[in-house]
């Protein structure tokens, strides 16, 4: 439902649209719940609690607060609020400098987790913005699609929130939120150190050796490579590892047992069992379920 009109006694102006996902998109997407544009008339402050949505709104013009797990931002031309809709929030705008905004109510079974994912890499839930004009487009995109008549709709939502989440976790690292004295590294310098893990990771690879490679504590540098990556350190070289399995499974002729030690792994049963635990399949049916006629 498309709506153009007045709200909360005349309080703001609003183009809004009211949207009814989908019984398939409310089970396997993240789905829209409203979108819009309003500008605020006279100032005012909007409370929510307990609603089953996540909130993302961008200041075109103006200014004002949020209040949020008791905290307090302020907010701008240009800035940014992405917040849990289940916790206690409200926000207003500023009286001297009424504000403009944009924004988008969404939900999904996954969310949950990706919000914690978000605050885990240093997400904050307003900050300023090193794309403004991305989640501007963004946010049309998401308006003028749910204001068509497309039969997938609910799949090119799907596609524009997804890419809303995406820049937000692009753009939440901040790795000064989780660092202590003495242990701040950038993200470069752990990029260097994936970028020597995808070069040798058909060698042994302790932690140990990595620390004392790069001149960080090694538990600062498990930390930080998780939360930069969503992944540990062994657990990315055991992927990497599955990844070169089954590549050579599928595109050669080599026994497990050879498969196994250029993926660096020399005891064949350990590689089979580990590989079964990650793929559900070992090896051999792997290679015959892809094997090419």
């Amino acid at each position: 439902m498309k709506a153009s009109m007045f709200d909360d006694d005349f309080v703001v102006q609003s183009n809004r649209i009211i949207y009814t996902a989908s019984s398939f998109a409310k089970a396997n997407t993240i789905h829209l719940q409203e979108t819009g544009e309003l500008k605020a008339l006279k100032p005012h402050t909007s409370y929510r609690e307990n609603l089953d949505s996540y909130l993302f709104f961008f200041v075109l013009k103006g200014s004002g607060n949020v209040h949020f797990k008791e905290k307090d931002y302020f907010l701008s031309e240009g800035d940014c609020a992405f917040l849990d809709c289940r916790q206690p929030y409200f926000h207003r705008t500023n009286a001297d400098d009424l504000w403009q905004l944009k924004w988008a109510h969404f939900y999904g079974s996954n969310m949950n987790g990706i919000y914690n994912k978000y605050l885990q890499r240093g997400g904050l839930p307003c900050f300023t913005s090193q794309s403004p004009q991305k989640y501007r487009e963004l946010l049309e995109e998401l308006y003028n699609i749910a204001a068509s008549d497309l039969y997938v709709r609910d799949m090119k939502i799907y596609e524009k929130l997804t890419a809303l989440l995406s820049l937000l976790m692009e753009e939440s690292w901040n790795p000064t939120v989780h660092s202590t004295s003495g242990h701040k590294h950038s993200k470069c310098e752990i990029q260097a150190v994936k970028d020597y893990i995808d070069q040798r990771y058909t060698e042994k690879i302790s932690l140990n050796a990595l620390a004392r490679t790069f001149y960080i504590n090694k538990f600062h540098l498990t930390r930080v490579f998780k939360m930069n990556y969503g992944i540990s350190i062994n657990n990315y070289i055991q992927q990497l590892r599955i990844t070169q399995a089954k590549h050579l499974l599928r595109f050669s002729a080599l026994s497990i047992q050879i498969i196994a030690q250029k993926c660096g792994i020399d005891d064949a049963n350990y590689f089979s069992r580990m590989f079964k635990k990650i793929e559900g399949v070992s090896p051999g049916e792997f290679r015959r379920m892809w094997k090419r006629n």
